[in-house]
């Protein structure tokens, strides 16, 4: 990994918004893979959130990390592939009912930007029943569910159901995501699209708008 890229995650550990939108525009100068580099401090965010969910660290250190990790990926997003610059279609974005966890949620949201995306971001622990509002009322071209837990991704599955009783189905993309979903698991609810990681999220959103 390179240097930029390891001290990029160390700001971002410290919560130094600064330093870490710096390093970022280094990194772009220098022709750093910003891919890999967000894919780093992606990580090292997941890591920030584990501690904290260990009781190690406090929520203030996890709110100064994740606004230094959104600046700083906002730069580097500027210059993956994918981007263009134009409006690329309206996505709705949340954390499902049940589940607390954004941070993986919120990096979607700040690279869907980037690429041109019209972003709703609802939040964490949203009800499903103001997701399917909202779906309503914007009317998006996708909309994106994430959970992090075992426990709450059966929630993207009740969602599906949902949009399917309300007529709705055929109306929207949906992609799910979030550190306990998997590939087979957006297969076996039927959602459109599933990423491993936020770059990749990106590029499966483009994908289904046949972009």
């Amino acid at each position: 990994m390179a240097d930029l890229v390891v001290e990029l995650c160390r700001y971002i550990e410290e919560g130094d918004t600064e330093n870490a939108k710096k390093v970022a525009t280094e990194i772009l100068k220098k022709n750093i893979d910003p891919v890999e580099a967000i894919n780093a401090a992606t990580k090292k965010m997941m890591d920030i959130g584990d501690a904290f969910d260990r009781g190690e660290i406090f929520l203030p250190q996890v709110v100064l990390a994740a606004e230094a990790m959104k600046e700083a990926a906002g730069i580097l997003a500027k210059k993956i592939p994918v981007e263009k610059a134009r409006k690329s279609g309206k996505f709705v974005i949340a954390t499902v009912e049940g589940d607390v966890h954004d941070i993986g949620k919120g990096i979607v949201a700040t690279l869907l930007e980037a690429a041109g995306f019209e972003v709703i971001d609802l939040g964490r622990d949203v009800p499903l029943v103001e997701i399917l509002k909202k779906v309503k009322e914007e009317k998006p071209h996708i909309v994106g569910l994430s959970a992090l837990m075992t426990t709450t991704r059966t929630n993207q599955k009740v969602f599906i159901d949902m949009l399917k009783k309300e007529g709705l189905r055929d109306k929207v993309k949906v992609m799910v995501g979030g550190g306990s979903t998997t590939g087979e698991w957006a297969e076996e609810i039927q959602a459109d699209g599933w990423g491993p990681d936020a770059p990749t999220a990106v590029k499966k959103a483009f994908e289904l708008l046949g972009v």
